[in-house]
């Protein structure tokens, strides 16, 4: 954390009207970025992706759920691990309630991860969490959108993650993807974004980040090791 200076209100004020100068500027930024990503080309998703959901099994179509659009989110819970990712659920606490203000907007907001159902659905229901959760556990759906890794990928260090070819210490990785569904059913990949690309949708660092300790994070031996799940503090 930086020291600040203790000044005057006015000295303040003037020193806050400066910096708004910059916050207008990312924000125009922002926007422009937001309509460059609404501009990208799409891909058909042509693979037939199949879900455990809690209504049976599914396509990746019959996930949208009726919605023009589906979020992904996908969550660090591997075929055998006891507990989901921390980080992961550190995110996924900001995703109670939007789900309706998603919809009004022809969004659907939905988990994915490799761990049996049963096993992501007794984690959901620790947590206190709403959102639809299915399993892909069967299915190479996280492999091809590059949140989970095969063993040869690993020890080679070719694993592709963030669009680059690296050594990763773990076999699952956070990301998000977003899909659009046309009329006749095609599912088209359109975006999808992994590491410091998730910082827009965590509320708490967002907030964190108006604040004058910020994150404070500079001291940790990586930057989320203060985390842990909710119900651990």
């Amino acid at each position: 954390m930086t020291t600040a200076t203790t000044v005057s209100r006015d000295e303040w004020l003037k020193a806050r009207i400066a910096l708004l100068e910059q916050e207008k500027a990312f924000t125009r930024e922002r926007d422009a970025l937001a309509a460059a990503r609404r501009e990208l080309p799409r891909v058909r998703v042509d693979k037939d992706y199949r879900f455990d959901t809690e209504q049976g099994e599914r396509s990746l179509a019959d996930l949208f759920d009726g919605c023009g659009q589906l979020v992904v989110y996908h969550f660090m819970y591997g075929p055998d691990w006891e507990v989901g990712c921390k980080s992961c659920s550190y995110w996924a606490d900001g995703f109670n309630g939007i789900g309706e203000h998603l919809r009004q907007r022809d969004t659907r907001l939905v988990a994915v991860s490799r761990a049996p159902l049963a096993t992501l659905t007794a984690f959901r229901d620790r947590m206190g969490w709403r959102f639809p959760w299915v399993s892909s556990a069967g299915s190479d759906f996280n492999f091809d959108f590059h949140v989970s890794f095969r063993k040869e990928e690993l020890d080679a260090g070719t694993a592709q993650y963030n669009y680059r070819k690296k050594a990763l210490p773990s076999d699952e990785a956070p990301g998000i993807s977003c899909f659009s569904c046309d009329a006749d059913g095609s599912v088209y990949h359109t975006y999808s974004a992994y590491s410091r690309g998730l910082d827009i949708i965590n509320a708490a660092y967002n907030i964190l980040d108006m604040t004058a300790k910020g994150r404070d994070e500079d001291g940790l031996t990586y930057p989320m090791e203060w985390v842990k799940l909710r119900d651990l503090y």
